[in-house]
């Protein structure tokens, strides 16, 4: 007997069963973008670890901060997934470009009063969804609590 659904072989898998490496995610993402001119460039973030070495990482539309910080591997663990719960996400803006991104809220206002070492520009990386017009950003990741 035959069956009308195809199996194909199981994707490569880093994690638990199940799940899908998210690096090869945003790798994808990044392909299947239309080919870019010459004189354009994709969309970059500029992130300071916690180390001082400055990466150059590529963005993808409508991805929040941490999780593009996370999938390239710059030290976020976020530990609550962007449910505003940990601040471990915490993230230091530029201050050129802190003027550039949407103003947090009220809940992410009061879980960054929470934090021990607070900075003009703070902001929690989860809270804030990447859009192309924000390509040559800069932030700093601030030092663990």
């Amino acid at each position: 007997m035959h069956s009308k659904y195809r199996t194909s072989a199981a994707a490569p898998r880093s994690g638990p069963v199940g799940v899908v490496n998210k690096m090869s995610s945003i790798e994808n993402m990044v392909a299947q973008r239309p080919a870019q001119s010459p004189q354009q460039t994709l969309p970059t973030l500029h992130v300071e670890d916690r180390h001082g070495v400055v990466h150059e990482l590529e963005a993808v539309e409508g991805w929040r901060l941490m999780e593009i910080l996370r999938d390239h591997g710059v030290g976020m663990d976020n530990t609550c997934g962007g449910a505003l719960a940990c601040a471990e996400c915490h993230v230091i803006l530029d201050a050129e470009w802190a003027r550039r991104v949407p103003p947090p809220n009220e809940e992410e206002i009061e879980k960054l009063d929470e934090l021990p070492m607070l900075y003009e520009h703070s902001r929690l990386s989860c809270q804030i969804i990447w859009s192309d017009d924000m390509s040559g950003l800069r932030l700093k990741l601030a030092q663990e609590t």
